[in-house]
């Protein structure tokens, strides 16, 4: 059988799409299926579907912080809360879908490099200068990688992949396609383990 390939829609201001990614590629390996990271704005996505995060209702704010440092402690990843969240990553994610674009097999690496400094270090991710300073990081030119999030043609290109998302039925983060079923959620980690080793069930 061809190895399956799984869509991992991700978002880089969603605590649980930082934990997703931190398993993601070696439930994949076990099991022979290749991960195909895909960037979005879950803005975007929950204007299309008429949701809200969670942490917009006051009486699901507290719990989702609490949970977003458990699920951590749980999966043993390091997380802190960030002092602003959410924020607004398009500038992350242009980058992503630029280097994605490239056939660049560091794209991956570039959302885990900004979910973990996120996520763990709170960089602001939305902050023009701290983004130069961890593309420097990175090895990219600082200078080149600003162009690319200013670009228009990385604009469109981050808005198309929005749009396919929605269009797949994507609504939250992490949301994973295997088989063109859909599995939505950090915690529907076992039964993405149990459908690559078994199959549908």
């Amino acid at each position: 059988m061809n190895p399956r390939f799984i869509d991992f829609y991700f978002d880089f201001s969603s605590p649980y799409s930082y934990i997703a990614s931190e398993w993601i590629e070696a439930l994949a390996a076990r099991h022979g299926s290749t991960v195909n990271w895909k960037a979005i704005l879950l803005g975007a996505i929950f204007q299309a579907a008429g949701l809200k995060s969670p942490v917009d209702y006051p009486i699901k704010r507290e719990y989702s912080f609490l949970d977003f440092e458990r699920s951590a402690r749980f999966a043993g990843v390091p997380l802190k809360n960030p002092e602003k969240f959410p924020i607004p990553t398009q500038n992350a994610a242009r980058i992503f879908w630029w280097l994605n674009d490239k056939r660049d097999a560091t794209a991956s690496h570039w959302a885990r490099h900004c979910l973990r400094a996120y996520f763990a270090r709170g960089v602001d991710l939305s902050d023009p200068a701290r983004l130069r300073e961890l593309a420097a990081e990175f090895g990219l030119d600082p200078a080149e990688a600003e162009s690319v999030w200013n670009d228009p043609t990385w604009k469109v290109r981050l808005k198309a992949a929005n749009d396919a998302a929605i269009a797949s039925g994507v609504f939250g983060a992490p949301f994973f396609m295997i088989d063109k079923e859909p599995f939505w959620g950090n915690d529907r980690r076992a039964q993405i383990e149990r459908w690559l080793e078994k199959g549908p069930f």
